[in-house]
């Protein structure tokens, strides 16, 4: 004791200072990383939207949200790195969106009152998603039960077993009332969509006018490419001209990167094949007892108690195995990425599918005694009695029947032949061994009850050759070693190549498959043809022009990445990715420039004709809205200038530049079809009902992103 009082007294100043040390250090660790770290001037958001800030808290938030509404209305279907890059992308793009949509409400006075909001989740009618909501669904029914609401928020307080579902209600009940008042925004400007009578008449008008003309094409292809010098000052002023077509909305990047992919060598293929050999033994040697244990000690899945046709089994070789006869072990075979051998147990002509009527009477469930199996066995006699007697089924069943879940269906199910394994064996054989029309009563034993079944075989369809099958599967995947290997490559490329000439010097020396990721916006999560890239996404808009990336760790690869361009808001850049479609763009207005030029004197088609050695070809009785002609295809320059007041019958039009070619026209006729008024009001009225949809389409599409574009908002990758 007085050893520890002696400490105690030296050191117990020290070890209260070196406490506070740590709690001040903890403090400022989260100060700096948490929910202070703009108060100590870190950027702790992932967006900022019109000044108003998106925090990493509240995307993380988010993203969760998004997950778990994932997981339920994908009817529990795992979230995957694809799925969840996705996901994370419909997150910050809708708060963002919401952010831009919620000025705009507050000017508009759009709300989402209490009222509506009890409307919209405990209304007879509620939100689609809360119909939807799996534990909203009545399993007699099928249908929605909007009383079950209720009835889970009351209960979960009392019930542990309730609790997760109520977490996911809460996630879908948020999400909807949130989206509640954007929604609105929407539809009230697509509903607010308004044609103008004189825009209808127009467009009758247009479509009542024909033309028939006469045009001589000439290629773009007569002019050689040599006759026509592109120059980047030509490149340049082609993009401030049509710069409608080349103005970036929001900041990219670009990378060009090197792949090192894992794929398993030829020492980890013999080792898989080592192992599945000594599992055939095994298999080979296996009696009927003791083939699943054997299976599952040896196979990456595990053994199924099935039978399996053509259909059902899912194999390049299904044929070939289905053939094989009973006892045989074939392969191994290389199968979806696995090596496999199937044991063929046993073969019967079995339906594919059964469809079944039934009625179940427990004497036990889980174990415990419901009634006695005499009482049960009673029970169940007096019900096929009263069928051959011409009961009414679906009244026994309702009355009798212990398999509440049928009750929905009267008592039906239809099975397929794969699923007869996970049923009773004694319910399983009865149905897919007997006929169309059997009656009978099965008793049946298992760990979830004991009891008797009264079935009727309804119907039975695909009657055809299965097998029982036994596969011990082992994946071909990569093994430590060469995985390792792979680093160790990718790692000495982006050691020695740490400058943008080093990068492109190596490529071109070690013969390397150079790949270009382009166009890649801040709040992107995926590169295409890498998949899930978040983490190279981050590094983009850190490094500087040139820069060489350290080693990015993907699903079955490493990456080293160059970044190769920058993009800002505002005029595109001309990059080498869009240079080419660039130079061909130039090249073409030239070339129309020169072919318009080349025979700008000449009166006639005849005499162009005969100059280019090109035949006259017609178009014949189309209207100025015509998109298409078969005579001239999609040139819609050249159906518009065929109804150009200018161009006076006769005489040759100047070249219109056309997709493939420059167009000389020669109009032959233009005329306008008088419409009597009962077909006009007809028109009339297409026309509005058609323009309106196709305007509402318009808003809808264009809503989101218009309003996006017209605010400011400001990403912050590094928190993204």
């Amino acid at each position: 004791m007085a050893i520890i009082q002696s400490i105690r007294n030296k050191y117990g100043k020290l070890a209260g200072g070196v406490i506070a040390l740590a709690l001040v250090g903890f403090i400022l660790m989260d100060a700096f990383s948490g929910r202070f770290g703009d108060m100590m001037g870190r950027d702790n958001n992932v967006a900022k939207v019109n000044g108003e800030k998106i925090t990493t808290r509240d995307f993380s938030t988010r993203v969760k949200e998004y997950e778990t509404l994932y997981t339920i209305f994908s009817k529990g279907k795992p979230v995957d790195d694809n799925a969840r890059a996705e996901l994370s992308a419909q997150a910050l793009q809708n708060m963002v969106y919401e952010k831009v949509a919620e000025r705009q409400c507050e000017k508009l006075g759009l709300e989402t009152t209490k009222e509506e909001q009890k409307e919209i989740i405990y209304g007879a009618f509620p939100d689609q998603l809360v119909q939807q909501f799996p534990a909203f669904t009545d399993e007699k029914t099928g249908q929605f039960d909007p009383q079950r609401i209720k009835g889970l928020e009351q209960q979960a307080a009392s019930n542990a077993n309730l609790r997760p579902y109520l977490e996911q209600w809460q996630n879908v009940k948020e999400y909807v009332i949130r989206n509640n008042t954007v929604t609105k925004l929407n539809v009230m400007i697509a509903a607010s969509t308004y044609i103008p009578k004189f825009l209808i008449d127009k467009t009758i008008k247009d479509q009542s006018t024909k033309a028939s003309i006469q045009f001589v094409k000439v290629p773009y292809i007569s002019v050689s490419d040599n006759e026509v010098k592109i120059t980047d000052e030509d490149i340049n002023i082609f993009v401030r001209k049509h710069s409608a077509g080349f103005n970036v909305d929001e900041q990219t990047r670009s990378i060009d990167y090197v792949s090192f992919d894992i794929q398993p060598s030829h020492d980890d293929t013999a080792k898989v094949l080592e192992n599945i050999n000594k599992a055939k033994a095994e298999l080979v040697a296996a009696t009927d007892k003791t083939i699943e244990n054997v299976v599952n000690r040896n196979s990456d899945d595990h053994y199924v108690n099935a039978y399996y046709n053509k259909r059902t089994f899912k194999s390049r070789l299904a044929d070939t195995i289905l053939s094989q006869p009973v006892g045989t072990v074939y392969g191994p075979y290389l199968d979806n990425g696995s090596y496999k051998v199937t044991r063929v147990i046993s073969k019967q002509q079995l339906p594919d599918t059964v469809k079944v009527r039934h009625i179940l009477v427990w004497s036990k469930s889980h174990g415990k005694d419901v009634r006695s199996d005499s009482a049960a066995k009673r029970i169940i006699d007096s019900v096929e009695t009263a069928l051959k007697g011409g009961a009414d089924f679906k009244t026994l069943m309702a009355k009798y029947t212990d398999d509440t879940t049928s009750k929905a269906t009267n008592g039906e199910y239809t099975f397929e032949v794969l699923q007869r394994g996970s049923l009773s064996k004694e319910f399983g054989d009865e149905i897919f061994e007997g006929r169309t029309g059997d009656k009978k009563v099965v008793h049946v034993s298992n760990d979830n009850y004991t009891g008797y079944h009264y079935i009727e075989v309804l119907e039975q369809k695909g009657i055809n050759t299965t097998a029982k099958l036994a596969t011990i599967s082992k994946e071909l995947a990569p093994s430590n070693e060469t995985q390792n290997a792979a680093y160790a490559k990718a790692n000495e490329f982006a050691g020695k190549n740490t400058t943008a000439a080093a990068f492109d010097d190596a490529v071109k020396k070690e013969n390397l498959n150079k790949k270009i990721g382009d166009g890649i916006k801040a709040g992107d999560f995926v590169i295409q043809g890498l998949g899930p890239s978040r983490e190279i996404i981050r590094w983009m808009y850190d490094a500087k022009m040139g820069d060489v990336s350290n080693v990015f760790s993907l699903d079955s690869r490493y990456v080293v990445a160059k970044l190769s361009s920058k993009q800002d808001k505002g005029l595109m850049q001309v990059t080498p990715m869009i240079r080419p479609r660039l130079e061909n763009a130039v090249r073409q207005e030239k070339k129309a420039e020169l072919i318009a030029a080349k025979y700008k004197n000449m009166t006639s088609l005849d005499a162009i004709s005969k100059a280019v050695n090109i035949p006259i070809a017609h178009a014949d009785s189309f209207s100025i809205g015509s998109a298409y002609n078969p005579g001239l295809g999609y040139d819609i320059k050249a159906i518009g200038y065929s109804f150009n007041p200018g161009l006076l019958p006769g005489r040759v039009s100047p070249g219109v530049r056309g997709g493939d070619g420059v167009l000389f026209i020669n109009v032959i006729n233009r005329w306008s079809s008088p419409l009597d008024p009962n077909t006009t009001n007809m028109l009339y009225g297409q026309q509005r009902t058609m323009q309106e949809r196709q305007q509402k389409n318009v808003v809808n599409e264009q809503l989101r992103p218009e309003l996006i574009k017209s605010a400011d908002v400001k990403y912050t990758p590094k928190n993204i």
